[in-house]
Order: structure tokens, then C-alpha cells, then sequence
């Protein structure tokens, strides 16, 4: 008889107002997390498969005239300008431009003439500032301080050289230094000042008419002034002006732009067919998550508010990407700046994001960002998209249906690694216990995929169920390298 193979069927996405109708719970964490952090204003957006589906400001702009704090606020963003650097250095890679495995001294000459701290140390490269392998010391706080650096200056303090807390390639250690460092070469390389290159080739293309690095240009009614917490009062940290580390953290955006943002950076997952329409192409975007692999264990407190997680994290191209116990994969960065914090915290692998901005000094919201992700995937809002089933891995899910049903493993297309690990009467055998023990089987339930060539799945039976797996060989024609049934046990 035919055999027909049950596909994964994509859920109905739920809407943006239902997403919206948990604005008061996300809200409350919100505010509870300003209160315990002394924040006078904050705020929070939520991005979904290319909307920004919640926005919402809390407290004040200025703590005098109490203005209150809205989705077009604008906040500096510190550090999280970082990831704007990284994509113009990708873009011009991608224009011919620069190679990123290049000395970054062949872009900025004022490197040639370094005193590197061992004989063997390796030139430094393109791809060891996005990665901050460069070699250099950790340079939080110092750096937020060289924001207004004028450009000759900073030239007389490349020429001059710099310290090495190692040698470059050794190991991560952030460097706001080495992030001015590529803004430079953004500059050389395009022949335009690094902060028109990004305005006209990132900024311009994504509508973020609002954001940009001179805060002195924004009108002084729509802008969140800075403030720190000393002496149980909030104090006015004076502006910066932009200057040689802008492209470090000298960005200012609002959420209604910077959303836009992270709705380009989400559309890039998952990889597809389909015509572009960003202004980086999605296989470019898609390598922000590419890092230099120098992982790191964290102690970070659980999204949900239970405990800690032991997270694996490592630095990518502008970007940490993290392995969380309970969000899975998220690509985060946080800003901290005098009278400034903030986060973003992005789910690829469901097409969510959110993000916050504070205006008080390094107060960054990660704990509440994170626990509105963790609440929206409690509630749906947040699934990991399905992989969908390819029409290999449906006609392998179709065989592995025969091969139970006959009892018989070579009904099945198979590579010829299967009956080498465990010949055709042994598999006759198992099939036929298994049989025995879990009784009649309800079969035609839906594959779950791994990738377009692995999926399992699980039959409920009369006394018991059944857990396969198939996975396809490497060949052209359709091969299982993989033929699985066992017993599914409860937990």
C-alpha cells in the first residue's frame, strides 16, 4: 500500500495586538527595575517578523521639566553603535574594498611602526579589532571618555603606538580602542568620514532619519538627557560631543528608528531564496554570529527570575552571541556610557527582538529585556521557526513508515554504512521486539526536522510509543545513513 509522510504543518503566527495585550505585565518589570536603579527615564520596544508590534516609554526625559520619555526619545546607545561599525567594515568587505584577514596597518598607516610585545606576535588584522583579539587592554571605562577625541589627535596616538596587555590573536579582551580603530578604516577606505558612510549607506537605506553621532544637532526637546545617581539625587552628566571614538558608542537613536534596525538584522534568518531588500545582503547579516570562537562561561541571572544560568558566550562581529538556558540562542550587546545604558537582545531563530534604552549612567536594562523575552515565549510569541520539511527528508520519513510497517529494514533506500553497523537480521529482530512490546501504532504523525536531511519522530502505540530517527548521506540520490526506532520513555 502507499505510503504517505505527515509534514510539520507552520502555526498561525499570533497577532501583533495580542503581543501588544501584555504591554501592562512587560511594563511592570519595566518600571520595578527603574525604581531599584534609580532610571528617571526608559524605553522599551519589542520587534516581531519585521514590526515593531510594542513601544512604550516610561518616566522622563528631563528630570526638570518632566518630559515624559516616547518611542521617538532619543538616547545614546553607547557600545550597541558598535554592531553599526562591524556592518560598514562587512559592507565594504563585501564591495572589494578591505579583506578582513588584512593587516589593519595597510588601511591605517599610523599602525606600521607598532612595537608588537613579542618577537613572534602576528600584525594585527581587520578581523581581530571586530573581535577584540587585538591584543589590547580592556578599556571600559577609559573609553567612553575619548568619545570627543579630535581625529589629529587620535592620528598622534596611533603614530605614538600603544601598550599590549597580549599578543594579538591570544585571546578576547574588549577594546573600545580597537572599534575606533575600524571607524578609522571605515574612513580611509570609503574616502568619506565614517559617520556619513554609515548615514548614507546604512542609516539612509533603513529610513533612521533620526539617528546619527552629533547629539548637538538633535533638537533639544526630543532628546533623554544623561544623568548619574550620586548622593541619593540624580545628577547631569554633561554631553559629549562626537569625535575620533564615535564609532565605539557615539550613536544616538530613538526606538520608532532604531527598531527598523533590528527588523533588517532579524529578516536575514533564516537563510532562504528570495529577492534582498536591505541595504547588506542577508548571507552578510547572517555573520554577525561569526566570531573569533574564544568562548567564555557566564554566571547570569535566569530570564525567567529563578536562580542563574550557566551560559557559553562568545564575541562575534559587533555582537556577543550567547547560549542561554532558557531564551537558546541570543545575539546581544548592551551600552553603557555616562548617563546612558542600554540593550538588545535578539532571537534569531524566531524572529523576535527587544531592546531598551535608560538614561542614567552604564544603567543598562538586561534583566528586564531578558525577562520580557522569557515572558513572550512563555506565551507563544517567541517560538523558534520550524524548519521546513524538504521533499528528501519526507520521502526518507515515507521509508522508514515501509520499513516498520514490513518489519524489514532493507525496504528502505539505504546507504551502505547501515547494514555494515547492524545487519538486516538483527535490524528484522529489534523491529519485531519492539513491535511486540509497544503494540499497534498510530503512524503519519508529523516529522520534526533537524535540517532539510535529519528529523525524528514519536508514534503513540497501544502500550507505549515509539521514537525514530532518519538521516539522509551526503549523496545525490536519496540515501538513509540513518535508520532509528527505539522506545520513547516518558521524560
Amino acid at each position: 500500500m502507499m505510503v504517505t509522510a505527515a509534514v510539520a504543518q507552520p502555526r498561525t503566527a499570533p497577532a501583533a495586538a495580542d503581543v501588544a495585550a501584555m504591554e501592562p505585565l512587560l511594563t511592570a518589570k519595566f518600571e520595578a527595575w527603574m525604581k531599584d536603579a534609580h532610571v528617571p527615564g526608559l524605553v522599551y520596544g519589542v520587534v516581531r517578523e519585521g514590526r515593531l508590534v510594542l513601544v512604550r516609554g516610561v518616566g522622563v526625559e528631563d528630570v526638570e521639566t518632566k518630559r515624559p520619555v516616547s518611542a521617538d526619545t532619543r538616547f545614546r546607545i553607547a557600545s550597541m553603535s558598535k554592531a553599526f561599525t562591524a556592518m560598514a567594515i562587512l559592507k565594504l568587505r563585501d564591495e572589494g574594498k578591505l579583506s578582513l584577514d588584512a593587516p589593519a596597518e595597510r588601511y591605517v598607516p599610523e599602525l606600521r611602526e607598532w612595537r608588537y610585545p613579542t618577537a613572534d606576535s602576528r600584525r594585527i588584522t581587520v578581523a581581530d579589532l571586530l573581535h577584540h583579539t587585538a591584543g589590547f587592554v580592556d578599556d571600559n571605562p577609559w573609553g567612553d571618555r575619548q568619545q570627543a577625541m579630535p581625529e589629529a589627535a587620535f592620528s598622534a596616538l596611533l603614530k605614538a603606538g600603544v601598550p599590549f596587555a597580549q599578543a594579538p590573536g591570544v585571546r578576547m579582551e574588549y577594546s573600545n580602542l580597537g572599534y575606533a580603530i575600524l571607524g578609522r578604516i571605515v574612513t580611509n577606505v570609503s574616502g568619506m568620514p565614517y559617520q556619513d558612510y554609515v548615514r548614507r549607506t546604512l542609516l539612509a537605506p533603513l529610513g533612521m532619519g533620526a539617528t546619527g553621532y552629533d547629539v548637538f544637532a538633535s533638537p533639544k526637546d526630543a532628546r533623554a538627557l544623561g544623568y548619574r545617581w550620586q548622593d541619593e539625587a540624580w545628577l547631569r552628566e554633561p554631553d559629549m560631543a562626537d569625535g575620533a571614538f564615535g564609532a565605539m558608542g557615539g550613536m544616538e537613536t530613538s526606538a520608532s528608528d532604531y527598531a527598523r534596525w533590528v527588523a533588517f538584522l532579524l529578516s536575514a534568518w533564516p537563510a532562504r531564496d528570495g529577492p534582498e531588500a536591505g541595504p547588506v545582503s542577508r548571507k552578510t547579516v547572517r555573520e554577525i554570529v561569526e566570531g573569533s570562537n574564544y568562548v567564555r562561561a557566564a554566571e547570569r541571572p535566569r530570564p525567567s527570575g529563578e536562580g542563574m544560568c550557566r551560559a557559553a558566550v562568545a564575541y562575534a562581529k559587533g555582537w556577543n552571541l550567547l547560549e542561554d538556558c532558557e531564551l537558546g540562542r541570543v545575539v546581544i550587546h548592551t551600552g553603557g556610557y555616562p548617563g546612558y545604558g542600554s540593550v538588545v537582545m535578539l532571537l534569531p531563530d524566531t524572529g523576535v527582538g527587544a531592546f531598551a534604552f535608560a538614561n542614567r549612567t552604564y544603567g543598562a536594562p538586561s534583566v528586564p529585556v531578558g525577562r520580557a523575552l522569557w515572558m513572550l515565549r512563555q506565551a507563544g510569541f517567541a517560538a523558534v521557526r520550524r524548519v521546513p520539511v524538504s521533499d528528501g527528508l519526507a520521502r526518507g520519513y515515507a521509508a522508514a513508515m515501509a520499513v516498520w510497517q514490513a518489519g524489514d529494514a532493507p525496504r528502505a533506500p539505504l546507504a551502505e554504512n547501515v547494514l555494515l553497523d547492524r545487519d538486516a537480521a538483527h535490524r528484522r529482530a529489534d523491529i519485531a521486539a519492539l513491535k511486540a512490546k509497544v503494540g499497534a501504532c498510530t503512524m503519519g504523525e508529523a516529522i520534526v526536522p533537524v535540517s532539510a536531511m535529519e528529523g525524528s519522530f514519536t508514534w503513540s502505540c497501544a502500550s507505549g510509543r515509539v521514537f525514530g530517527r532518519v538521516r539522509q548521506a551526503p549523496t545525490p540520490e536519496l540515501k538513509l545513513q540513518l535508520l532509528e526506532f527505539r522506545e520513547a520513555r516518558e521524560g
